[in-house]
């Protein structure tokens, strides 16, 4: 339980990577503050779930593409469960279209909610983290942040733009205890993409494990998807004191997708 007293915010943590990520460090002694969307009695009985470990554990749905929802989340977390210790960036979203018709409203949200978030969340954790000494930022980027595909544009460019400011934060603040990191995970196998196979299965009249290998994997030279669990595994160990020299990473797991 070495994160006793600890207090994380872990956006886009009602299913997925950031639940996974809000489970795993609930389970090591922090407390959790919940954000993301979905069905209120789900989102309560999951909450209700990792309470019973005997953490503290909020929800809050704030929407992360407006700022003052933003600042709200901040300091209900600060008042209900204690000032920010771990913050993870999580929260995400994705629209694919061809550059030039790509719709400018999905343009501005994914920036928004992918890359914009993360600075408001980070400048409003920051004093906290400053005035104990300790603090760790966790952002979710993806192995877009190291290379493109096409039709993801606004997405690409705001993962790019997550490890950028990464790193910039990692410097400014080297020597206030603080660590800065991002996690790049190619495919991930969760409920969003599993869901993705009988469509594509049907459209391109492809087998299941064609849709798998030769679509969603194609990238992958494991042909392994990556488990919400490894990344969360990740995640926890930054937080560790073992990782304390490790900031300004952007740390991938992609099954090798990067390393071509």
């Amino acid at each position: 339980m070495f994160l006793q007293g600890k207090t994380a915010l872990v956006t886009g943590s009602t299913s997925g990577i950031g639940l996974a990520i809000a489970r795993t460090l609930a389970s090591a002694g922090a407390n959790v503050m919940l954000n993301g969307f979905g069905d209120a009695a789900s989102i309560e009985a999951t909450r209700a779930e990792i309470a019973g470990g005997g953490t503290k554990v909020g929800y809050d749905g704030a929407d992360l593409t407006d700022a003052e929802a933003v600042e709200r989340l901040v300091r209900r977390t600060a008042d209900e469960i204690g000032p920010v210790d771990i913050l993870v960036n999580n929260a995400g979203i994705q629209h694919v279209a061809p550059v030039d018709a790509f719709p400018v409203d999905k343009w501005n949200l994914v920036i928004a909610l992918n890359l914009s978030a993360a600075f408001h969340t980070i400048r409003l954790t920051l004093p906290a983290m400053k005035e104990k000494g300790w603090g760790r930022i966790i952002n979710t980027a993806s192995a877009h942040s190291l290379v493109a595909s096409p039709n993801k544009s606004a997405y690409v460019a705001a993962k790019h733009g997550i490890a950028g400011l990464t790193k910039t934060v990692a410097l400014e603040v080297a020597q206030a205890g603080i660590t800065a990191n991002c996690i790049s995970p190619g495919y991930v196998w969760t409920p969003l993409v599993e869901n993705q196979i009988p469509d594509t299965m049907r459209t391109r009249g492809l087998t299941r494990e064609q849709v798998m290998n030769d679509v969603l994997l194609a990238a992958q030279p494991t042909k392994r998807f990556v488990s919400v669990d490894q990344v969360a595994g990740l995640a926890l160990f930054l937080c560790r004191d073992e990782a304390a020299a490790i900031t300004g990473a952007n740390l991938s797991m992609d099954g090798g997708w990067t390393a071509q």
